[in-house]
This record gives C-alpha cells, structure tokens and sequence, in this order.
C-alpha cells in the first residue's frame, strides 16, 4: 500500500484476555487508536530520516535508520501532518493504516479449552495463562516423553516455563529453543510452540522424528520473557524489554538480549539510555531473566551438552550466525555455520516460497552486544548457536496476523529439521 494520509480509525473493543475465555487486552490497554506505521526508505544517508525521527519525537519497530535500509516508524495522529512534509517525495509505504485496528484484530483470542491440544492452537494468538495450559496439557498427553521445567524466574517471579522432551531416555546432548525474548514478538511464541507439539505429535508416526528426539533432548521455552509478554497483554501490545527499573530513571525495562555477560560493554550494540528500547542495562547480567537463563545453560553445558541453540524472534525473514557485537570477528565454526544456515534458509523457502537471508547478526541486521548468540557460542560453548527473525519483512511487523501463525511455524520446522539433519 502506498502511503496514506487516512485518518479513518477502528474502534476497538477491548475486553480481558483470560484462560478458557475469549477476549481482547484489558481496558487499560495502551491505545494505538489512528496510529499509523510507514516504512520510509532510508537511502545512503541516514541523518535525514533520524532527524526527521527525533524531531517528531517518533519510535521505529527495527532500530535506529541505517543507510541502505528502510526504517519502519510509528506515527501519532497528532505528527501526521508534519510528517508528511517531512517525508515529501520519499516514497513512504503504509505498513498499518490504524494500528490500533490491526492490534484489536490480532488480539481477538481464541478459546482454549484445557486439554484440547490439537493444531487449533496455531489459529490465533493466546492469553499468556492459556500458554501455561497448553504446554501443561502437550506434556499430560505424553507424560512418559515430556516433563515441564524452569530455567528460574522472571523480576516479577513468574517462572520462565519450558517443556522437555525425550525419546529412549533422557541425559542426551540438548536442543534448546528460545522464544518471545523481546515481549512485542508474538509469532515466535508460536513457533516455539509448533516444535514441541510437532516433535511430540508425530513421535510415534514418522521415523524421521522418533530419530531426532531419540538422538536429543528438546527443551522448548515458548515465553523466556513473561513478565514483558503478560504486558504485552494488559498494557502496550508494543512492549519490548522486561519491567525491570534503573536507579535514577522513572523509565521501566531492561532489554535482555542485550544484557548478556559477554562483549556486554562493547559501544555501538546497545544503548546506554534506561528510555531507549536497547537498553542494556547498568551491568553485564543484571537482568534476572538473563541471569537465570544464563546458569541454566551453564548447568544444562555441563550436565549433557548442547548442541544446538536457536533465539526466535520477529520480524526480518533472516537466519543469522554469530556474531553480533562485532562485524569483523570471525566465529571459530563460521564456515560451517554459514552452510547449515544456507541450507536452513533453503529449506524454509522450500515450504511456501517464503525468502530468508542469512549470515552473521553484525553484518546481516545489525550490531547487538551482548546477545544471547554471542553467550552461548563463546561462554557456554554449544556446538551451534543461531539467531532467527521470522516474518514478516516489512508488510505488517510485530503485528502479523493470526493466519500466518502456522506458515511460520511449519517453514521454521522445515529449517530445524534441515540443520538436526546435517549438524556434526
């Protein structure tokens, strides 16, 4: 959709997002109402879109604009205006007409039944208490291949809720799958889901999968950030970080991908300011979710090794490699990676035609200090560790819609089942 200037808004209807009940976020939930989202192209000088940013006092879904890139801004009914000038002859695309419309649309819940676990699920996002369910629910359907864990607790005290999952016994080297790091990024919720339910669902009908669960253990975290998500959920659909405070500011959150005790103090990766959506906190590991994160790994390293890593997160359509907090480091295995996540990308076009670009973060989207990648390739020491943004590429962002839930999921697994094929 070319850019627009139509100030036509949706109400939305707002009502609690419950287990077994139907519903939207609360009432108190931030109003997106007349909001629109562009995606301006950038060009070869960034400084003119940042400006134009700054002064409007506007936030961006992809970071700072970045030359040669598009930056995806969120506009106020009350910048509009001015906005438009600023953007005169930029060819400026419409990403949502009304976001707050497509939240309300994206935020109808399905119903969930406990104990109705069936591909369902994979129809429509959930409130945060029926994810708890539904993972209670895959692991009492197969209760002799499945067990629920923790990897320790949220600032709030929320456990960071996980399934695990066997085949002829458990102690084998570890597959661990992360998702919603950052709190916005519901498809990867999702995603994370489908691998749990697809391993355990077709254990005992393909051979293909009784291979792999038989030869690793999956652990399968659907929410790392939960006290993020459950905002998400009550407050502002577009929260990132956790809801952690920083003496000396009245602004709330830490970014947990960006906290973590490795190249943490490198510049240019992060920022330093408590408001900024990247804030990397006052000290390498001083977000609780990163720490106990952190020492579950170190524990699960040590206990049975890990052999693959993989941080899901949305939106670019990318698989990337190590590493993050710098462009011109060198992972040790990078030639390696490089081809697993070549043939991932491959695989995942090869499902529905849906293109990923892949190679190391820094040089793929953008410097990240102190990303979990970095930790568990370099600390931790997994024998693969890669980072994925699923779709989309720009159309609708963190707000994608409920019926590409399961084309994600089901290309995403295509991608996975190509690297359990071909790692080492």
């Amino acid at each position: 959709m070319k850019y627009s200037l139509s100030l036509s808004v949706v109400p939305l209807l707002l009502s609690v997002a419950s287990a077994a009940v139907a519903g939207r976020p609360k009432p108190e939930f931030k109003s997106y109402d007349g909001y629109k989202v562009f995606r301006v192209p950038v060009g070869s000088d960034a400084s003119k879109v940042s400006g134009i940013v700054n002064k409007l006092g506007l936030t961006t879904w992809k970071g700072a604009p970045r030359a040669g890139a598009f930056a995806d801004i969120v506009v106020p009914p009350t910048e509009l205006a001015a906005f438009s000038k600023e953007i005169a002859g930029m060819d400026a695309v419409t990403m949502h007409d009304d976001l707050g419309a497509s939240i309300a649309e994206e935020s109808t819940f399905q119903t969930y039944a406990a104990g109705a676990v069936n591909s369902t699920w994979f129809n429509s996002y959930h409130a945060y208490a029926d994810h708890l369910q539904f993972l209670r629910d895959l692991q009492a359907q197969y209760p002799t291949q499945s067990e629920i864990v923790t990897s320790g607790k949220s600032l709030n005290g929320n456990p960071i809720t996980g399934i695990r999952i066997w085949g002829t016994g458990k102690g084998k080297p570890a597959v661990v799958f992360h998702g919603t790091v950052h709190a916005r990024e519901w498809v990867s919720t999702m995603t994370v889901e489908y691998m749990a339910y697809n391993l355990l669902t077709n254990y005992a009908s393909s051979s293909e999968i009784k291979g792999f669960v038989d030869k690793y253990d999956f652990y399968v975290f659907p929410v790392v950030n939960p006290d993020g998500f459950l905002y998400t959920q009550t407050n502002d659909r577009m929260w990132r970080k956790n809801r952690q405070s920083t003496s000396g500011s009245t602004c709330i959150g830490h970014d947990i991908n960006r906290n973590w005790p490795y190249q943490w103090s490198v510049s240019g990766g992060a920022s330093t300011n408590p408001c900024a959506q990247d804030f990397k906190g006052l000290a390498q590991g001083d977000a609780p979710e990163t720490a106990a994160l952190a020492a579950w790994l170190k524990t699960t390293k040590a206990n049975q090794g890990i052999k693959l890593f993989i941080d899901y997160h949305s939106y670019s359509q990318l698989f990337m490699t190590p590493y993050g907090y710098s462009c011109t480091a060198v992972a040790t295995k990078n030639t390696e990676f490089q081809a697993l996540a070549k043939g991932a990308v491959a695989a995942i076009k090869a499902v529905y035609g849906t293109t990923y670009d892949y190679g190391p973060i820094c040089t793929t989207i953008y410097k990240a200090t102190g990303s979990s990648v970095d930790y568990v390739n370099d600390v931790i020491g997994a024998d693969y560790t890669f980072t994925a943004e699923l779709r989309d590429t720009g159309n609708y962002g963190f707000v994608l819609p409920a019926n590409q839930i399961l084309p994600t999921a089901t290309e995403s697994f295509a991608g996975v089942r190509y690297l359990l094929l071909n790692m080492k």
